[in-house]
């Protein structure tokens, strides 16, 4: 099937939860990598393969959206969708404010899970071009955008 070559990394600490998104992404034949905190997946954020990110924001060790600020600052221009079971509004506004393409509460619907990952799908297809035409280099901390 065609989602097959797009690679969804989860991040979150809870095993159950990335199991659970692992096997509904895997029904939409999106292959994943899973991580269990947001260091595993700076460690392996140079060999990624992944085309986006689904990040809980209350991780054990750092919030999802300091990650997404740390991948930024060092080069990496992921798409983010945030989830999280806290209804707390200065979250949304800080994950809306760094511009992730879907800020999801838990329990969310799968279809709004999926719609989310085709929108930052093609968010990273457009990074790409960009990234294309400007340059950029994914090795943390090089780029030569202006």
């Amino acid at each position: 099937m065609a989602n097959r070559h797009n690679v969804i990394a989860i991040i979150d600490d809870d095993a159950a939860v990335r199991g659970g998104l692992e096997k509904l992404l895997g029904a939409f034949d999106y292959r994943t990598e899973l991580y269990s905190s947001a260091e595993e997946f700076v460690h392996a954020a140079i060999t990624t393969e992944a085309s986006c990110l689904i990040v809980d924001i209350q991780l054990g060790d750092v919030s999802g959206i300091e990650l997404g600020r740390k991948l930024s600052t060092t080069g990496f221009d992921f798409p983010i969708i945030f989830m999280t079971a806290s209804h707390d509004e200065s979250h949304r506004r800080q994950a809306m404010d760094f511009g992730c393409v879907e800020y999801l509460s838990k329990p969310f619907h799968a279809d709004q899970l999926i719609l989310a990952v085709t929108r930052a799908i093609d968010r990273a297809s457009d990074l790409k071009s960009e990234e294309g035409e400007l340059g950029h280099n994914h090795t943390l901390g090089t780029s030569s955008r202006p």
